[in-house]
């Protein structure tokens, strides 16, 4: 297996375990229904328009877009329980008919070219390890005059050693880039930046979120009422304590940044 691809890997079954969703709960990003839902409104989305969703985890983002703005939506994510958990929180929500999820690579998206009339991508940009390939898929699917909306992690500086390792990368903090890093990669593969919003208070009350959650779940596995037998909770501690701080002193922050594709002329 490539290094890629392990990363990928890895990155799925984190995401898929008991571990993320003690420490994440139903939201895997900052400020969870809200920043999707001015995402959205960002994005001018509207009842007609067929909206893919990058990385879409536990579906709960495209639903509420399919909710909230009327929209097709199709979610696809590289974890297999991760699709299967989306598409049964659909059916509980009575949207399976306009909202639906499948398998998929954001490196090697399975939609036709111009399928969509807008595409999100919340908290994983960053964690994808050919970026310029996501960057282009996307732009390939997008239809002429298409937007994209991400919402993500970004540094100021060099992170501490702390935040480089496989565990910091798959908690979306090892590779976050630069805000003009990310619209380069996205504008050299033919979209405009469109608007650029900044949101690291979110960031911020997430990370104490997660340190809280990461207390009381140490907590339950000692008192044997939760079984994580894997969970290095040491590293885990470290790790956010560390987030933290570069959250505090703003060398971590995180933004909403949308582009829209050039209508045929």
């Amino acid at each position: 297996m490539t290094d890629a691809a392990h990363l990928k890997s890895c990155c799925a079954s984190l995401y898929e375990s008991e571990l993320a969703r003690a420490l994440l709960g139903d939201s895997f990003h900052p400020s969870g229904p809200a920043l999707t839902a001015r995402l959205g409104t960002l994005l001018d989305l509207k009842p007609s328009e067929r909206v893919l969703d990058i990385a879409a985890g536990n579906g709960a983002s495209a639903i509420l877009i399919g909710q909230q703005f009327g929209c097709e939506v199709v979610g696809i994510d590289l974890g297999a329980e991760q699709v299967a958990r989306a598409a049964a929180r659909a059916a509980d929500a009575g949207v399976t008919g306009r909202v639906r999820f499948e398998r998929g690579d954001a490196e090697r998206l399975p939609a036709g070219s111009g399928s969509f009339d807008a595409v999100i991508c919340e908290c994983a940009f960053c964690t994808f390890p050919d970026k310029n390939a996501a960057a282009r898929e996307i732009s390939r699917v997008l239809r002429p005059g298409g937007r994209f909306g991400m919402s993500d992690l970004t540094r100021s500086g060099p992170l501490p050693v702390e935040l480089e390792g496989l565990l910091a990368w798959i908690a979306c903090i090892a590779d976050a880039r630069p805000v003009a890093e990310y619209t380069a990669c996205l504008e050299a593969e033919g979209v405009r930046v469109a608007s650029i919003e900044n949101h690291d208070d979110a960031l911020s009350a997430m990370v104490r979120e997660i340190q809280g959650r990461l207390m009381a779940t140490e907590l339950l596995v000692k008192l044997q009422k939760m079984d994580l037998p894997d969970a290095d909770f040491e590293k885990a501690r470290l790790l956010a304590r560390s987030a933290a701080e570069a959250v505090r002193t703003g060398l971590l922050g995180y933004s909403l940044i949308t582009t829209r594709k050039p209508s045929c002329s």
